[in-house]
């Protein structure tokens, strides 16, 4: 979406309420070949797994109980997660895309949906392609109906006709969209296994940055954030939920997209001015070392000897 439709990612492209949704198409369709590729050539000798990555908030409604908000705070999620998960679960884009993109294409005057279409072979082939799914996630939104005029420029996030809010109460230790909200990760992975069949997951991305380097190295708020997260996928194990593996995002200090240097998510912070690049842990270093070797949380009352 940042590639395709605002341009403010590599190809650079601005290809309002298109872009995105054609290489999305093609992302899917050839991250299929790839699984049938390796299930027909390499599987049997290797007995290796192909899944795919995927990134997503969660998405909250304002009021639980107001069924435009909950339908708001669904189509959030279908066109985040669902947009990719879907065709490879269930084998088609998720209907509430397919209707919304359609709905709005049709009273632009164009003759077919902006959103491209699998053929019935294309369906077959794409579902059932993923031996586990990989689930970035950082952060929720509340979510409430908001109606977009469908005279203005279409776009991908005019098409799901909704408003994201945060709670000024969330802390928000880094950039302005990344707000640590816990809870927000054991309904994602619960959403997963109700919608995809509980599939294998491994959480591929989960952390936090700082845009203000902390002279001690003292970041408090990422080890507040890592123990918030890791203890809702701890609750979602406890649901039921299928996932497998954890990883911290990230290792290091690193080039972060469009920010640059300037974005740190790293566990060790990397001075970028020393031709030698020298790493320097952070306090989280030590805490997340805890959880690894403990493998859950370490006792507060254990004293180490």
């Amino acid at each position: 979406e940042k590639g395709y439709e605002t341009g403010e990612h590599a190809p650079g492209l601005k290809l309002g309420g298109c872009g995105a949704y054609k290489a999305a198409h093609h992302i899917i369709k050839t991250h299929a070949k790839v699984w049938h590729s390796y299930n027909n050539t390499w599987r049997r000798e290797q007995r290796g797994m192909v899944g795919i990555s995927l990134t997503s908030g969660w998405g909250e409604p304002v009021d639980p109980h107001s069924q435009t908000d909950r339908e708001a705070a669904e189509r959030y999620i279908q066109f985040h997660l669902g947009w990719f998960a879907n065709p490879i679960y269930r084998g088609d884009y998720p209907e509430v895309m397919k209707n919304y993109v359609g709905k709005k294409s049709a009273q632009q005057g164009l003759g077919t949906s902006r959103l491209p279409t699998f053929s019935v072979q294309e369906k077959t082939y794409i579902k059932g392609t993923s031996d586990f799914l990989g689930i970035g996630h950082f952060t929720t939104r509340y979510v409430l109906q908001k109606n977009f005029p469908f005279l203005q420029v279409s776009s991908y996030h005019t098409d799901h006709d909704l408003a994201e809010l945060v709670d000024p109460n969330w802390p928000a230790p880094g950039p302005k969209w990344l707000y640590s909200v816990p809870w927000g990760f054991r309904r994602l992975l619960n959403f997963i296994k109700t919608q995809y069949g509980n599939p294998l997951i491994y959480v591929t991305e989960n952390g936090v940055s700082e845009t203000v380097q902390c002279p001690q190295l003292c970041d408090e708020w990422r080890i507040q954030y890592l123990k918030g997260y890791i203890n809702e996928i701890l609750k979602a194990l406890n649901d039921g939920v299928n996932v497998k593996g954890y990883t911290a995002w990230s290792l290091l200090d690193k080039f972060e997209w469009n920010k640059g240097f300037s974005e740190r998510f790293g566990l060790y912070h990397i001075d970028f001015k020393n031709k030698n690049k020298p790493r320097y842990p952070k306090a989280s270093v030590d805490y997340y070392k805890k959880i690894i070797s403990a493998n859950g949380f370490p006792n507060p009352r254990e004293v180490m000897s």
